[in-house]
């Protein structure tokens, strides 16, 4: 098929992947309000065109937590990754590398953190939850210090699991999931011999190596939902900030009160984040909360965000809002799945490309000048 957008994208990945990977993907919290309103409030603000601006200089470069990038976006953190192509998480990576950007690497992926940063020449950013095993975060962390990342991005919006319907459905969770995995890989024969086949081990990389043995879905779904810490505050996460001495980037923010704790604790950075709609339906979405974030906290640490971006123009429409830089997570899951590596190549050529369009047409030739003043006062 034809390839010229996100949309034909996700189209082949639900072609080519068995449904219970393409809806753990796809799929959201409860009725899926929020996930849906990600991508329209984003979708649904208004460009100003501005003509004769001299726009024939472009430059997308920019610099984020004191890193050089060659666009204002970075790879979020999806976990099982390495499930939607093989090795999925290093064929990304390298896709984000090439692209001269930042790559985030989940802690529930399939490859482990050695083996991506060891397919690499510049470091990755490394993705931390809050779990009840303080042993497992205190190695997670060697180990990626030892790998030579600087860069920790800590979620904090999972302190429970949000419901998520489509999985129970699909076969990822509830009755018979072992079987009607089994049954649906052998209907998608591309990808059971990619992925299925010559993808192994599917194993859950970090954990293993911490546990000390293979780590299959089954023992993932058990040991994350037995790890959750519902209990967690901030003076608890005062030991990672102490621990850990590089750069941390708090994910999961929605609220002006919460951005303001994020800069007492010290963080470098925060994710304006509502989990790509995956955990509490109803909420925010990324694109309303942004704007009361920035007020809060702009100029205090760097403001990334996520959740409904699908274009080159989702981007700069939330740089206009107020962030420094945007991550993608579905949009590059998709394109993992459809293609592999060069999947992620062609996405992320899209998505300079769509910005490139969106800039000369708003009239502007640098990051620093898309502002509040790109977006049409409607």
């Amino acid at each position: 098929m034809i390839i010229s957008s996100t949309t034909d994208f996700r189209e082949a990945a639900r072609r080519r992947l068995p449904p219970f990977l393409f809806h753990y993907a796809d799929g959201g919290a409860y009725a899926e309000q929020t996930l849906r309103r990600n991508v329209s409030d984003l979708s649904e603000l208004a460009l100003r065109q501005r003509v004769l601006k001299n726009v024939a200089d472009i430059s997308l470069s920019t610099s984020v937590l004191g890193q050089d990038l060659a666009m204002p976006v970075a790879i979020a953190p999806v976990g099982l990754a390495g499930m939607y192509a093989r090795r999925g998480e290093v064929q990304a990576a390298r896709a984000a590398e090439a692209a001269g950007i930042p790559f985030t690497l989940s802690t529930v992926s399939v490859c482990s953190i050695e083996e991506v940063q060891n397919a690499l020449t510049k470091p990755i950013w490394f993705q931390l939850y809050v779990l009840k095993d303080r042993g497992f975060m205190k190695n997670a962390l060697e180990r990626a210090w030892a790998a030579g990342i600087t860069t920790l991005v800590f979620t904090v919006d999972m302190p429970v699991p949000g419901a998520r319907y489509r999985d129970a459905h699909s076969g990822m969770s509830g009755p018979f999931g072992p079987q009607r995995r089994i049954w649906q890989a052998m209907l998608h024969p591309r990808w059971a011999f990619d992925v299925g086949l010559f993808g192994k081990p599917h194993d859950l990389g970090n954990i293993s190596a911490y546990r000390g043995k293979p780590t299959n879905l089954e023992d993932y779904i058990g040991w994350l939902g037995a790890n959750f810490d519902p209990a967690i505050a901030w003076k608890d996460l005062q030991w990672i900030r102490d621990f850990w001495k590089g750069k941390i980037v708090i994910k999961g923010i929605l609220d002006p009160e919460d951005a303001r704790e994020a800069v007492k604790f010290g963080a470098d950075g925060l994710i304006v984040s509502n989990h790509g709609g995956r955990q509490l339906d109803g909420v925010l979405s990324s694109t309303r909360a942004l704007p009361h974030v920035v007020e809060a906290v702009k100029g205090e640490l760097a403001i990334l965000a996520d959740s409904g971006v699908r274009s080159g123009l989702d981007v700069v429409r939330m740089l206009a809002l107020g962030a420094d830089a945007v991550l993608l997570g579905r949009a590059y899951v998709y394109a993992l799945a459809a293609g592999g590596q060069a999947g992620v190549d062609k996405l992320l050529d899209l998505i300079a490309k769509e910005m490139r369009v969106a800039m000369a047409l708003t009239g502007v030739t640098k990051i620093s000048q898309i502002t509040a003043e790109t977006l049409e006062r409607i």
